[in-house]
Protein backbone atom coordinates (compact mmCIF):
# COMPACT_ATOMS: atom_id res chain seq x y z
CA UNK A 1 0.00 0.00 0.00
CA UNK A 2 1.21 3.24 -1.00
CA UNK A 3 1.86 5.95 1.88
CA UNK A 4 -0.72 8.62 2.21
CA UNK A 5 2.42 11.35 2.19
CA UNK A 6 3.38 9.68 -1.53
CA UNK A 7 0.07 9.77 -3.19
CA UNK A 8 0.46 14.02 -4.41
CA UNK A 9 4.24 13.82 -4.93
CA UNK A 10 3.82 10.41 -6.97
CA UNK A 11 0.81 11.92 -8.94
CA UNK A 12 3.29 15.55 -9.64
CA UNK A 13 6.44 13.13 -10.62
CA UNK A 14 4.16 11.21 -13.07
CA UNK A 15 2.71 14.27 -14.76
CA UNK A 16 5.78 16.19 -15.00
CA UNK A 17 7.44 13.15 -16.62
CA UNK A 18 4.67 12.98 -19.12
CA UNK A 19 5.39 16.92 -19.30
CA UNK A 20 8.85 16.62 -20.21
CA UNK A 21 8.24 14.17 -22.32
CA UNK A 22 6.07 16.40 -24.42
CA UNK A 23 8.43 18.81 -24.30
CA UNK A 24 11.15 17.01 -25.70
CA UNK A 25 9.48 16.04 -28.40
CA UNK A 26 8.32 18.98 -29.17
CA UNK A 27 11.14 20.85 -29.27
CA UNK A 28 12.41 17.92 -31.55
CA UNK A 29 10.19 19.69 -34.49
CA UNK A 30 10.98 23.51 -33.60
CA UNK A 31 13.02 24.98 -36.51
CA UNK A 32 15.92 25.84 -34.65
CA UNK A 33 16.39 22.76 -32.62
CA UNK A 34 19.70 23.49 -32.08
CA UNK A 35 19.04 26.38 -29.70
CA UNK A 36 16.63 23.87 -27.99
CA UNK A 37 19.60 21.21 -27.19
CA UNK A 38 19.81 21.82 -23.30
CA UNK A 39 15.80 22.47 -23.26
CA UNK A 40 15.43 18.64 -24.28
CA UNK A 41 18.77 17.09 -22.37
CA UNK A 42 17.26 18.73 -19.51
CA UNK A 43 13.55 17.53 -20.01
CA UNK A 44 14.48 13.88 -20.55
CA UNK A 45 17.05 14.00 -17.84
CA UNK A 46 13.90 15.52 -16.02
CA UNK A 47 11.77 12.81 -16.72
CA UNK A 48 14.03 10.04 -16.13
CA UNK A 49 14.67 10.96 -12.63
CA UNK A 50 10.62 11.86 -11.72
CA UNK A 51 10.21 8.52 -13.00
CA UNK A 52 12.40 7.25 -10.54
CA UNK A 53 11.52 9.45 -7.61
CA UNK A 54 7.38 8.01 -8.20
CA UNK A 55 8.72 4.24 -8.29
CA UNK A 56 10.91 4.49 -5.29
CA UNK A 57 7.73 6.06 -3.81
CA UNK A 58 5.47 3.69 -4.25
CA UNK A 59 8.01 0.26 -3.32
CA UNK A 60 8.81 2.06 -0.22
CA UNK A 61 6.97 0.72 3.01
CA UNK A 62 8.54 3.28 5.21
CA UNK A 63 9.89 0.97 7.35
CA UNK A 64 13.41 1.47 6.45
CA UNK A 65 13.78 3.34 2.90
CA UNK A 66 12.75 6.87 3.71
CA UNK A 67 15.88 7.60 3.54
CA UNK A 68 16.74 6.39 0.12
CA UNK A 69 13.18 8.17 -1.13
CA UNK A 70 13.79 11.77 0.09
CA UNK A 71 17.49 11.61 -1.19
CA UNK A 72 16.23 10.83 -4.44
CA UNK A 73 13.13 13.43 -4.16
CA UNK A 74 15.40 16.04 -3.48
CA UNK A 75 17.63 15.74 -6.76
CA UNK A 76 14.24 15.13 -8.02
CA UNK A 77 13.17 19.01 -6.88
CA UNK A 78 16.59 19.88 -8.06
CA UNK A 79 16.00 18.50 -11.66
CA UNK A 80 12.90 20.08 -11.75
CA UNK A 81 14.24 23.57 -10.55
CA UNK A 82 16.86 23.62 -13.24
CA UNK A 83 14.86 21.89 -16.19
CA UNK A 84 12.04 24.85 -15.24
CA UNK A 85 14.42 27.61 -15.75
CA UNK A 86 15.61 26.45 -18.88
CA UNK A 87 11.97 25.90 -20.13
CA UNK A 88 11.03 29.26 -18.94
CA UNK A 89 13.83 30.90 -21.43
CA UNK A 90 12.01 30.03 -24.63
CA UNK A 91 8.21 31.23 -25.50
CA UNK A 92 6.54 28.13 -26.53
CA UNK A 93 3.41 26.66 -24.78
CA UNK A 94 4.97 23.12 -24.24
CA UNK A 95 7.76 25.12 -22.60
CA UNK A 96 5.94 26.98 -20.81
CA UNK A 97 3.63 23.96 -19.58
CA UNK A 98 6.85 22.12 -18.97
CA UNK A 99 7.98 24.76 -16.47
CA UNK A 100 4.75 25.00 -14.60
CA UNK A 101 4.56 20.86 -14.26
CA UNK A 102 8.40 20.76 -13.19
CA UNK A 103 8.18 23.93 -10.34
CA UNK A 104 4.80 21.95 -9.06
CA UNK A 105 6.55 18.55 -9.23
CA UNK A 106 9.64 20.13 -7.19
CA UNK A 107 6.89 21.97 -4.69
CA UNK A 108 5.65 18.64 -3.96
CA UNK A 109 8.75 16.69 -3.46
CA UNK A 110 9.96 19.50 -1.02
CA UNK A 111 6.48 19.76 1.09
CA UNK A 112 6.78 15.40 0.85
CA UNK A 113 10.25 15.88 2.30
CA UNK A 114 8.91 18.17 5.19
CA UNK A 115 6.19 15.77 6.07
Amino acid sequence: MIQERFRKCIAACYNCADACDHCATACLQEDHVNAMVTCIHLDRFCAEVCRMAASFMAKTSGISHDGYVIQLCDLCAQVCDDCASECEKHNMDHCRACAEACRRCAEACRQMEAA
